[in-house]
């Protein structure tokens, strides 16, 4: 029997020099991607023949070249630069496959659980190791217990024996359930969590932007590949974003549903995925790579992902992407989590997405041997 072909490993690249947000002076709380172009800097491209290197960086040959009757935008001239990277990595010789790709990172729309966590608070929502003291002048009598929120499970003191002024020696009651471990509350359900009408509506605004940009001026390269995360919020918004715009007839919106670009696992019911039959039968234009299970296998009620595992994820998902998709400009709709730790393994700086944001990063792939 033939062995089966190893899948493709990279090691990755943000070609920095770009974008704004790869700037260590743009402040991402500040940043609006939709009144500064996608953060795409006005510069002219050089490159000195090696085929590397930032843009508008390291003098050499002009060739940038602009017609008298219709200069190219920003974009179409940025378009041309990525066009140039990848023509010269292939004319290149040495070790290993160079490959350059634009990733538009999206994160979906406000959803359920956002709006959750901010009415409990960040350690209230998803802290299970947060300490509760009980009022400075409470004091602890024999045989009783300490009440506090009803959230928090009651415990004995540690020494019942003791009469104790919590004043001067406050004992610590642990929490042993937060809500971001809940199914909801009295104001919504937040497993597998949807989009709030504040998300729709970012949503709805983010593809106004992309038609304006695809169809004004900008001249915006529309994505050749659409990926989403299987969780919910996600496929609403990368629907609301993408459909009904005026799309090259090469490049159409077909989502494909990749669950390894879903958010840090486990714990947290907002992040367990619903069944495959009721994403089908949701949104029947989405598309579900091979394998993908019925029930979500991958959540547990009891451990959650950790960065480094969350990472390790994210690398195995661009390892996937850079070795099977011959497109340049690729899009992902993921959540915050999932797409800083794509920052991350892709060697950018940290950059924390609003709801409804999008980054995109201009990345160098070369193929490695494990």
């Amino acid at each position: 029997m033939a062995p089966r072909p190893q899948k493709m490993k990279f090691s990755y690249t943000t070609l920095t020099g770009y974008f704004l947000q790869d700037d260590p002076g743009t402040v991402a709380e500040d940043f609006d991607f939709m009144s500064k172009n996608f953060g795409l800097m006005t510069q002219n491209y050089t490159y000195d023949g090696s085929g590397g290197g930032g843009g508008g960086g390291g003098g050499g040959e002009e060739v940038e070249t602009r017609s008298t009757t219709t200069p190219r935008t920003q974009w179409q001239r940025f378009e041309r630069e990525v066009q140039r990277l990848n023509a010269s990595a292939e004319e290149g010789e040495g070790e290993g496959r160079v490959l350059y790709k634009v990733l538009y990172l999206g994160r979906h729309g406000q959803g359920v659980h956002n709006v959750a966590e901010q009415r409990y608070g960040r350690e209230e929502w998803d802290d299970h190791d947060i300490k509760i003291f009980p009022h400075p002048r409470r004091r602890k009598k024999k045989n009783s217990t300490l009440l506090s929120h009803p959230s928090i499970s009651r415990r004995k003191a540690e020494s019942e024996g003791e009469r104790e002024d919590m004043s001067i020696n406050p004992i610590p009651i642990f929490s042993q359930r937060y809500y971001a471990s809940l199914e909801g509350d009295s104001h919504g359900h937040w497993s597998d969590a949807h989009l709030t009408a504040t998300g729709i509506q970012q949503a709805r605004s983010v593809n106004g932007f992309w038609k304006r940009q695809i169809a004004g001026q900008a001249k915006t390269p529309a994505p050749e590949t659409y990926y989403t995360s299987p969780l919910y919020r996600c496929l609403q918004t990368a629907n609301l974003t993408f459909a009904g715009l005026d799309l090259p007839p090469d490049r159409p919106y077909e989502p494909l549903v990749k669950e390894l670009l879903r958010e840090a696992n486990g714990v947290h019911t907002c992040d367990r995925r619903s069944s495959l039959s009721f994403l089908r039968s949701s949104l029947p234009n989405c598309s579900f790579e091979p394998g993908f299970s019925e029930e979500d296998e991958l959540w547990s009620a009891s451990r959650r992902e950790t960065d480094g595992e969350l990472d390790a994820r994210m690398k195995e998902l661009l390892d996937d992407v850079f070795g099977s998709d011959s497109s340049t400009f690729v899009s992902f709709t993921s959540h915050s989590g999932a797409i800083s730790s794509l920052l991350r393994v892709l060697g950018h700086r940290e950059f924390r997405l609003v709801t409804g944001g999008v980054i995109p990063v201009l990345v160098r792939a070369k193929s490695v041997v494990e």
